[in-house]
């Protein structure tokens, strides 16, 4: 009798601190998702009701009681049962059919060699924003640098394979991608993510896109993370 196929389940993990507003949002879109999937939501110490709100609709909640959101994504790795790992932020927001392009990649055998990203999007009609996500979708594809708001979706042999995420406060995408992108490369999911404006609402994107290039030039040549990271949310 031939054997059935068993299909490559999900871990999806979301790294939280003071979600409240956003995290409902993300997990109806996750719910799209029609096979069983595991949830993890590993929390930074949030003093608002995320951690109520997962624990209503059901998802235990791992507690680090860090600011840390690398050692946060990790920690959720570590402890994810799942063959394909999903990375999302919590401000994050999905199209019903991110369900049909991640399913078509996770069944597909070869899409385990690669890393893949969703497309950045902002949810608003300023034309600056069109020029930010162009940038962002030209930097990902040439130069092969998506970052964490763009999720990240990976097969878990690849993840440990490239040594998963580090325990930084800041540039922990951009270490993980550097590692991945020197064996292997990332590809496009094809589907939108959409982030909160609100953080870019409230800043000139140029000079935060300028501010952003020097820290993550500084933080190559070996600055201490710390004090990039209290540059970083100044």
């Amino acid at each position: 009798m031939a054997r059935l196929q068993k299909f490559p389940t999900l871990s999806i993990i979301i790294p939280t601190l003071n979600e409240a507003l956003h995290l409902p949002l993300l997990l109806a879109d996750l719910k799209e998702w029609p096979y069983e999937f595991e949830l993890i939501i590993v929390d930074g110490g949030s003093i608002d009701l995320t951690p109520s709100i997962a624990k209503i609709q059901g998802v235990d909640v791992i507690k680090t009681h860090k600011k840390n959101r690398g050692y946060q994504l990790k920690t959720g790795a570590s402890n994810a049962i799942g063959d394909w790992l999903l990375f999302l932020h919590a401000d994050s927001r999905l199209n019903p059919s991110w369900v049909k392009s991640s399913y078509k990649i996770i069944k597909n055998k070869k899409s385990e060699k690669f890393g893949w990203y969703f497309d950045f999007k902002i949810k608003k009609d300023n034309l600056e924003f069109r020029f930010l996500e162009l940038a962002v979708a030209l930097r990902s594809y040439f130069f092969q640098r998506p970052y964490g708001d763009q999720g990240l979706l990976i097969h878990k042999d690849l993840y440990h394979n490239s040594g998963g995420f580090s325990s930084l406060k800041i540039m922990e995408d951009v270490d993980l991608i550097t590692r991945i992108t020197k064996t292997t490369t990332v590809k496009r999911i094809r589907e939108d993510i959409y982030t909160d404006a609100i953080k870019w609402s409230n800043s000139n994107i140029i000079e935060r896109a300028i501010k952003n290039a020097i820290l993550r030039k500084r933080w190559r040549e070996g600055y201490d993370i710390e004090t990039l990271s209290k540059e970083y949310n100044s």
